[in-house]
């Protein structure tokens, strides 16, 4: 680690084609591989129904870890993850073989033409914060505390997957 202080990042895993839950667990591997990351915790894995879209269900998970990467650079070794597992982006909310979202940079607030952070649409979905909630159970977003936007998402259908 560099002399850079760490943060705490958290990332939104998502993939509905193909393997889904292989893809997952390859991305993971991934995540523990990063330069300049330690301390990688995964929370367990969700299926949910696609939100505004089509195709099959999602598996999704939550991954947070510290890294002393600057956001953008973190931003770019997700892409390669994601580019590494065939993920297309042929139009908005399109399935996908894997989808890695930058939720959270510690309490940095980001706004670029590549990146906003904290992700603008992660306190309207339960299969983020769920698996959010799993890792850091007292969170507050800039919405209000996890658990209170819990409830607010309680009539999306979201079923963890048994982690054997």
């Amino acid at each position: 680690m560099s002399n850079t202080p760490a943060v705490t990042a958290y990332v939104g895993l998502g993939a509905n084609l193909g393997d889904a839950i292989g893809t997952l667990l390859d991305a993971c591997d991934a995540l523990h591989q990063l330069p300049n990351c330690r301390d990688v915790r995964i929370s367990g894995f969700y299926r949910t129904a696609p939100v505004d879209a089509d195709g099959p269900d999602y598996i999704n998970a939550v991954a947070s870890f510290k890294t002393t990467l600057d956001p953008h650079d973190l931003l770019q070794q997700l892409f390669a993850i994601e580019n590494a597992h065939g993920r297309e982006r042929s139009y908005t909310n399109a399935p996908r073989t894997l989808d890695l979202d930058l939720l959270l940079y510690g309490d940095q607030q980001i706004q670029t033409e590549d990146l906003i952070v904290p992700h603008p649409r992660m306190h309207l979905r339960a299969f983020v914060l769920h698996p959010l909630a799993e890792l850091y159970p007292s969170l507050v977003l800039p919405q209000g505390p996890i658990q209170q936007l819990l409830e607010a998402c309680s009539d999306q259908s979201i079923s963890p997957l048994d982690q054997d």
